[in-house]
Parts: structure tokens; sequence; C-alpha cells
């Protein structure tokens, strides 16, 4: 088992990047993989690129076109509105059908070539609006599955799982990149990098999240 190496799925977003750096602080080479699937924004793969260039750290983007085709949404498609409440009934437009899955699957077949078992997301069943692929049960069996499609040992790491996103930027505040993740990610629906546009469910589930972390850090 290769100990020292990870690889890491990562949007350039303030979870993935939270992650990013929680594995810089456990393994001596780390490897970032992003996804080109015709997202709405193109700015969060410039924003993952520019991330990786400044921290000196090993970035590939693969092409997942297709998903695209397969799955359009708000966040692949001008004309539909990303919504801003969860319906009563189904899954937020936001969610990208079999997304995931398949950005696990693609890092595995890139981590197996390299002989590396150790794969990071950042997913999170705590404040996961919703998205069946960001569940617990979803990524063991993932990476059960995996693991007898490849014969390979795969660990899939998952640091955010069970926390929110008030502790996601305590977390990040305890590895010492709070600036970073607060001016240089991209979590905006709209786009717009940093603090966002305010107004998407995303801007709001992070800006919320990082207005408790200040206050319980005053207190």
């Amino acid at each position: 088992m290769n100990k020292e190496s990870a690889v890491v799925v990562f949007s350039g977003g303030q979870d993935s990047t939270t992650c990013l750096f929680w594995a810089k602080k456990r393994f001596k080479e780390v490897i970032a993989i992003s996804f080109d699937y015709n997202q709405k924004h193109k700015q969060e793969l410039d924003c993952a690129k520019n991330i990786c260039n400044k921290y000196d750290i090993e970035h590939h983007i693969l092409d997942m076109s297709l998903l695209n085709q397969l799955a359009p949404n708000s966040l692949t498609r001008a004309d539909i509105k990303v919504d801003k409440d969860k319906p009563k009934d189904g899954l937020p437009n936001s969610f990208v059908y079999g997304r995931n899955l398949l950005f696990l699957t693609f890092v595995s077949v890139f981590a197996k070539q390299r002989e590396i078992n150790h794969i990071i997301t950042g997913v999170s069943q705590s404040d996961f609006s919703g998205y069946p692929d960001c569940r617990d049960v979803f990524v063991k069996s993932t990476n059960v599955t995996l693991n007898l499609a490849m014969d390979f040992e795969f660990i899939i790491h998952t640091p955010l799982m069970w926390i929110d996103k008030e502790e996601t930027w305590k977390l990040a505040d305890d590895l010492g990149v709070l600036d970073i993740i607060k001016s240089e990610t991209l979590t905006c629906y709209n786009g717009i990098i940093g603090d966002g546009c305010g107004e998407c469910p995303a801007c709001i589930l992070r800006n919320n999240g990082y207005k408790n972390f200040i206050n319980k850090k005053i207190k």
C-alpha cells in the first residue's frame, strides 16, 4: 500500500480546497484532479488551476463533457436557474446525476495507474442539500465496488462527512488556511470567487457558516 500519496477530487471550492490542505498535512505527495463537464462557470477550473499552481500541487483536468449531455441541470445550462429553495419533492435542480460516482471512478482509475491507495473527496452528509451522492453510505458502497472492480485496496477519505459549514471553516482555521479558503476559492453557483454573489444556495450556506464560526471564535 502506498501510504505516502493521495489523490484529491478537486473543484477549487471551499470544501475540496479544505480537503486539499487536509491531505497536504497527512501525505507526502498530493495530486489534485478536476473535471471539465462543461459546467456553466469555467471559472471554477481556473480557480482550481491557480490554487494548485500557487501552492505547488500537481494538477490534472479530466474531460467529462459527456456528463453535461446526459444530466442537464442548473449548473450546466444557462437557461436553467438554480433553485433557491430545496423542492418539497425531489432533488434540487443543481444536483448533477451521477457526478460523484463518475468522479470517484475516474479518480480511482488515475490513482490505480500510480498505485495510489488514498482518495479524498469533500462530500458531507451534514449539509448535503439532499444530494444522495454525498451520503456516507454511498461513499462506503462505492469504495467497496471500486476495490472489487480493480482488485485494489482504495481508501476513500471524507474529512467533512460529519461536519457542517461552520465546522468546515474551523477546520480550515486549524489547518492555517482560513484566508486562502475565504479569498481564493469558488463556491458560488454564479461563478464569483471568494464571498460570491451572496444570494445563491451555495453562498448562503457558506456565508452563514462563516458568520457562525467567526461569532464563536470572537466569544
